[in-house]
């Protein structure tokens, strides 16, 4: 029987790992090093560091983080060490271009402008980049894509340099946080770049929160030359920036992968690569621990001024960006030293957020609408 070291905080945790031999829970952001004087399996989320000053001297042979981001684990030690690695990329992919659909369509409202109007500025065309694109594509919003590394790979035009991406109206990154290299992207999005951003553009960031120098971000907005901008991730988690909260339009808790789907996904993926790791017949499923949502049928129909707004509100009816906004915010209410506490909280007791193609739709008139529906993921009823 294997010996398990997990994150409690990960969905279904308990029911699909702890079959698989002794399981121990931890619930914070560190791990408790003894416990793996005699673990073989150590399973975490983004909010706990893996590395030598870790792992040195433990009987760890495999690690696996339920998320797709990996630079919360340092690979070149376990790769040295022997100590097998597994991630869950792409899990959250879904739910962070619905985060981002639902950012977009309250913009336009808040901001009165029409989407297919504007030009999207994709930073990293990767999995999540790439389906923003096609989202956006969709709706028939014009993009504008950067990608380095898969310019020099593909050779193809689509990739523009990033100085004609930031002539965009809007921008939206997707890129993961490297340090070093000709595509590093710690603090990418400094005074330089942002002083080269289009004139009272947008900025909308759910990679990582180093991607974007936050203090230099306060002077732009302050400044007027950024007109809005959606921050989901933050420097320095959970001790965030509250002078730059205030500044933005919309600011969440690094809760834009958290729909319950794209959680229990990672658990899924994550308990896959350690049952063929370890040569074990997989027995748990994701799909038999998804809730039914409630309404699970949707409607659509008249009164509506155009098919912005029409969308806007269907999505507003499964997501309320606006209200883990309000949640975030209440931080600034709180004591400085409590604060850290509270970030983590929003996100460790973050409700239930069932993905659209959970809900199916019921469109009762403008049959153009249902390709832009389904476009969005949203299941189209007969």
């Amino acid at each position: 029987m294997l010996k398990i070291v997990a994150d409690g905080n990960i969905p279904f945790v308990e029911e699909a790992f702890g079959p698989l031999g002794e399981l121990r829970l931890y619930r914070s952001r560190q791990i408790p090093r003894q416990w793996l004087t005699d673990c073989e399996v150590l399973v975490v989320r983004s909010v706990s560091r893996v590395d030598r000053s870790l792992l040195e001297g433990t009987s760890v042979r495999m690690v696996c983080t339920t998320t797709t981001g990996t630079d919360h684990v340092d690979l070149d030690y376990l790769r040295k060490s022997g100590i097998a690695f597994a991630n869950a990329a792409g899990c959250n992919a879904v739910s962070v271009v619905e985060y981002i659909a639902a950012a977009l369509f309250e913009l336009a409202e808040e901001l009165a402008f029409a989407l297919d109007h504007m030009t999207l500025g994709i930073v990293g065309v990767g999995r999540i980049g790439s389906r923003v694109w096609k989202m956006a594509e969709g709706l028939g919003i014009k993009t504008v894509l950067n990608d380095p590394p898969l310019a020099r790979k593909t050779g193809s035009p689509l990739y523009r340099p990033l100085s004609e991406t930031l002539q965009a109206d809007i921008i939206t990154l997707h890129v993961p946080l490297t340090h070093q290299g000709p595509d590093a992207t710690y603090h990418l999005f400094g005074a330089d770049v942002l002083s080269k951003m289009k004139p009272g553009s947008i900025l909308i960031n759910t990679s990582r929160g180093p991607v974007v120098e936050n203090q230099e971000l306060i002077k732009f907005i302050r400044n007027g030359h950024i007109r809005a901008a959606v921050l989901d991730v933050w420097e320095n988690e959970p001790q965030i920036n509250t002078a730059l909260l205030k500044e933005v339009t919309i600011g969440t808790p690094h809760i834009a992968g958290h729909s319950f789907d794209g959680k229990v996904r990672g658990t899924w993926y994550v308990y896959k690569h350690v049952c063929r790791h370890f040569g074990i017949e997989p027995v748990w499923k994701m799909e038999d621990h998804l809730p039914v949502p409630d309404p699970e049928m949707l409607e659509t129909g008249g009164g509506y001024r155009s098919w912005q707004e029409e969308l806007g509100d269907l999505i507003r009816q499964v997501y309320r960006i606006r209200e883990d906004d309000q949640n975030l915010r209440q931080i600034l209410k709180i004591p400085e030293e409590e604060r850290p506490a509270f970030f983590d909280k929003l996100r460790n007791e973050y409700p239930i957020r069932r993905e659209f193609g959970a809900y199916r739709v019921k469109v009762r008139k403008h049959d153009a609408l249902k390709e832009k529906i389904a476009t969005l993921g949203f299941g189209i009823a007969d």
